[in-house]
C-alpha cells in the first residue's frame, strides 16, 4: 500500500524536541561506521521500550552494503539474529532486503541518501531513508515480474506493513520510511 501518511496508524508522530537516539530510558553511545556517525543504544529491546540507531551516510561511498552491515549489527544487538527459526531469519532477511532496496532507490533516484534510521520496539521494526530528491518512489504498474528494474518499491509494498513518504514543509529532500513486524 502507497501511502504519503507520515506515520502509520496508532503512531504517536515525531519524538518530542531533543530526542538523543537512545531508547526511551537508554542510554545513547556514538559509534564510527567508517566515516559516517552511527548513533545506536545497546542491548535488546526492554518491554515497550524502543530501540533506534541512525547512520549518516555523509562522505561514504558504498552505501548499500553499508547500510546493510550496519542494519545486521542492529538485529544482532536486538535480539532478531542469531535466528531460533525459520521464520525468525526470515524476518531479519526481509529487514535487510527492505533496507536495502530503500537505499538503493535513494541512489538511483534521489541524489544519494543521508541518513538511514531504524527503529526497533517488541513489535514493528521501522526502517527510514532520508534523502534530497523530490521524487515520489511507487511500485512500478502494472507490475511485470520478467522486465528487468523496477521492482524495488514493489518488494517494499509485499514486505511491509505499511510504508509512506514524510516532507518537511520548506526543506527539500524527503524520508521515506517502512515498517515490517517483528518476528514472533
Amino acid at each position: 500500500m502507497s501511502t504519503t501518511r507520515p506515520y502509520s496508524p496508532g503512531d504517536r508522530g515525531p519524538e518530542p524536541s531533543g530526542a538523543s537516539g537512545a531508547s526511551e530510558g537508554g542510554v545513547a553511545a556514538a559509534g564510527a561506521a567508517g566515516e559516517g556517525m552511527a548513533v545506536q543504544d545497546g542491548g535488546a529491546a526492554p518491554p515497550g521500550g524502543r530501540q533506534v540507531r541512525r547512520l549518516s551516510f555523509e562522505g561514504e561511498s558504498g552505501v548499500v552494503p553499508l547500510a546493510r552491515d550496519f542494519t545486521r549489527q542492529a538485529l544482532y544487538a536486538w535480539g532478531w539474529l542469531p535466528a531460533a527459526s525459520a521464520d525468525q531469519r526470515a524476518a531479519a532477511e526481509d529487514v535487510l532486503l527492505v533496507v536495502s532496496e530503500l537505499v538503493t532507490n535513494a541512489c538511483l533516484h534521489a541524489e544519494g541518501p543521508d541518513r538511514l534510521q531504524i527503529t526497533c520496539d517488541n513489535k514493528v521494526i521501522r526502517i527510514e531513508v532520508s534523502d534530497r530528491g523530490t521524487g515520489q518512489p511507487a511500485p512500478r504498474t502494472p507490475h511485470r515480474a520478467g522486465r528487468p528494474g523496477g521492482h524495488g518499491m514493489f518488494i517494499v509494498q509485499r514486505l511491509c506493513l505499511d510504508w509512506g513518504v514524510v516532507r518537511t514543509p520548506g526543506v527539500g529532500g524527503k524520508t521515506v520510511w517502512a515498517e515490517l513486524g517483528a518476528p514472533a
